[in-house]
């Protein structure tokens, strides 16, 4: 079957949905654009030229968008404090929706998206793209192979030389949390797959050095426990001096019970612990090279056939979102720990806003019923 699309965001990332992730699938006709939304005229140009698309496909305005074009699901690019209204927007015309993250910019926010999405009996999925990049896939797979045995710890760094202003899009300059909601979200759910369970606590420390072009905390340390009893720390910078671990070079290291696996510059080396001997020391670059897994589709391109393998019928995409929430409790969580000054029960976050929700409904129901 091929999927009618509408496209939402046409702009800095959103231009390489245009250039690089959709056109392949339009190309083997998984699907169809038929529509493409954006306030900046000069991108939706771009936009309009990547995608063949005629002018009056071309939308300014949202609304104009969903009432003008009929499709199957929107996908949507857009900065996070926009997503809520156009899940509502795309729900109201009874699309599906595949969405960049993170889910929103709240807590609040993304619970909310998340009970609309059941409640309409609508299929959302979450582009969480880094975590399905071919150098943190082979890791996973190194990991999951239960080759090295149960995971210890998880360490994850981010260091990118992004202090100027605009250099990472103007909006996340102005936002008050960039690291954590703009860069984090990728990390800590990373961290979270390769411990391979759910996070219970979290304790954060925000800052911003004075060198930093930005409104919020650019500059985090993260403290993790997860479920089955792993641990993790994170160290993430959009200040960093030097770039010395920038986007798609992350450094992570998986502590096991007989093995190291480090991940840096994506390049994959492990080393073995041998039990022969009572005290070893080991370098970084003198491991065992591990090769990265075989494939063509990686990232965002990867997601999207996922995504419609799930329309098709198949199994859910494991970022669908409901088990995305998981992603953005962290997060908020994070930010939550940082305010507070100590350690957050993540699942105990997440329940209080599920419950918050539950209770703002029965108000409603009760005030209508009571009318």
């Amino acid at each position: 079957m091929t999927y009618k699309v509408l496209h939402i965001g046409a702009g800095g990332f959103g231009e390489r949905w245009c250039d690089t992730f959709l056109p392949p699938y339009v190309t083997d006709g998984t699907i169809e654009v038929v529509g493409l939304v954006d306030i900046d005229t000069e991108a939706m140009e771009k936009g309009r030229r990547h995608l063949s698309l005629k002018t009056e496909q071309c939308f300014t305005s949202a609304q104009e968008g969903f009432r003008a074009v009929k499709a199957d699901f929107c996908t949507i690019v857009i900065p996070p404090a926009l997503h809520e209204f156009i899940v509502d927007l795309a729900l109201a015309r009874g699309m599906h929706i595949l969405s960049e993250k993170p889910i929103a910019e709240t807590m609040e926010a993304s619970v909310r998206i998340a009970d609309k999405v059941k409640a309409a009996g609508r299929k959302m999925g979450v582009t969480m793209s880094h975590r399905f990049d071919q150098d943190k896939s082979t890791l996973r797979e190194l990991i999951s192979a239960d080759a090295l045995g149960r995971v210890n710890t998880v360490s994850c760094r981010f260091a990118g030389d992004y202090r100027v202003y605009d250099s990472w899009r103007r909006f996340r300059h102005e936002m008050a949390h960039p690291m954590l909601i703009e860069g984090a979200v990728h990390h800590l759910d990373i961290m979270a797959d390769l411990a391979g369970a759910p996070c219970t606590s979290i304790f954060a420390r925000c800052w911003k050095p004075e060198w930093a072009e930005y409104n919020g905390d650019t500059d985090v340390i993260v403290l993790m426990d997860f479920a089955n009893g792993a641990h993790g720390v994170y160290e993430g910078s959009s200040a960093q001096s030097t770039g010395l671990n920038d986007w798609t070079c992350e450094y992570f290291r998986v502590e096991t019970a007989s093995g190291t696996a480090i991940l840096d510059h994506r390049e994959v080396e492990v080393f073995h612990r041998d039990p022969k001997r009572m005290y070893q020391k080991s370098q970084q670059g003198k491991g065992q090279h591990v090769s990265p897994l075989a494939g063509k589709k990686w990232h965002n391109s990867l997601l999207i056939e996922q995504f419609c393998h799930w329309l098709d019928g198949g199994p859910a995409m494991a970022t669908n979102v409901e088990d995305n929430l998981q992603s953005v409790a962290m997060v908020f969580s994070a930010i939550e720990s940082a305010q507070l000054g100590q350690p957050v029960k993540v699942q105990e976050f997440l329940q209080s806003f599920r419950e918050g929700l539950q209770s703002h409904h029965s108000e409603v129901l009760g005030l209508s019923h009571n009318g």
